[in-house]
């Protein structure tokens, strides 16, 4: 097997010894940081480096190429946000149909042992590798007993009997519940793109709004409807609040979903910048008004409520 994986905190030269735990850390929620939390304390028990590896893309598009992810980080954001969960070195493998086809067991001891030194594998509480299904817990712990891997079960974070998860995150945001998915993330959902010409129907109605392609297409956006949110440009642009919509424009016969913020109190030019949106509170549903005159007030409402959220934190 020939896979190449990509440190992102490459080793020293001097060969290392790792502790190690391995997902596709999707969003890299509380439940990642206390699986990560764990994986520190053992690596130091064990004086052993902290690796955590992860995949280029989700390994179910390889195994089911119709289906698309609906993505809470992509690549760069994950790997930035492990790193500063304290992961001494961040490994993405390339994940591809040669990978998909490996046992758990060749795959521990093909990439694990031989190709990064994994000496201890800090299994998540649902966490499973290889292409067979059915193979448990103790078949890993048996495999790495034969490869010189100790493979170690880690305890999941619960609130309220409900394990956090990347599956609950998304559902959140498809409701539409944005404060409740920063509370399973442990910080507020973002998303990233660039400022592009619209309609520029929000600068007829005085309200200018910057219209934002997302960077990825697979990443998640929340349910239509309005956010409070900050917008950010660094380091043109600090943290900003503004109100978004996300929707179709249903007053205006649109079809084509968009993201249109309106930066409060702001009156720079901001195309072709690439901002970040940091999801703070949803204000209402996406809404269709019988006129323009309609919308205005609305959007004053909008605005005010927004203004009055951000002054009260």
């Amino acid at each position: 097997m020939k896979q190449t994986p990509i440190f992102h905190a490459p080793p020293t030269g001097t060969p290392q010894r790792y502790a190690a735990t391995i997902g596709f850390f999707d969003g890299v929620h509380r439940g990642h940081h206390f699986l990560l939390q764990q994986l520190l304390t053992l690596a130091g028990e064990r004086a052993l480096a902290p690796m955590v590896i992860t995949f280029d893309r989700h390994p179910r598009q390889v195994v089911d190429p119709q289906w698309q992810p609906q993505l809470l980080t992509t690549t760069d954001e994950k790997q930035s946000l492990l790193e500063a969960e304290g992961a001494g070195c961040v490994v993405v493998l390339p994940f591809d149909e040669q990978m998909a086809q490996l046992s758990a067991r060749s795959f521990m001891q093909e990439v694990l042992a031989r190709q990064l030194g994994v000496e201890v594998l800090l299994m998540g509480y649902d966490n499973r590798f290889g292409h067979r299904c059915d193979e448990t817990f103790d078949d890993y712990v048996a495999y790495g007993r034969d490869l010189g891997i100790d493979v170690v079960r880690a305890c999941p974070l619960a609130s309220q009997g409900q394990c956090f998860s990347s599956s609950m995150v998304r559902r959140l945001l498809a409701g539409g519940d944005v404060g409740g998915a920063a509370q399973a993330l442990g910080r507020n959902y973002q998303l990233s793109g660039s400022v592009v010409h619209g309609h520029e129907i929000g600068r007829t109605l005085g309200f200018p709004t910057a219209n934002i392609q997302p960077d990825n297409p697979l990443k998640m956006v929340p349910r239509p409807g309005v956010y409070a949110v900050t917008v950010a440009s660094e380091p043109q642009l600090p943290p900003h609040p503004a109100v978004m919509n996300i929707g179709h424009r249903p007053t205006f016969s649109g079809h084509r979903l968009t993201l249109e913020a309106h930066l409060l109190d702001y009156a720079g030019d901001l195309y072709e910048q690439r901002l970040t949106v940091s999801f703070v509170a949803r204000i209402r549903d996406e809404q269709h008004f019988d006129s323009p005159e309609s919308l205005i007030r609305q959007m004053q409402a909008d605005a005010r409520q927004a203004r009055a959220l951000f002054e009260s934190m």
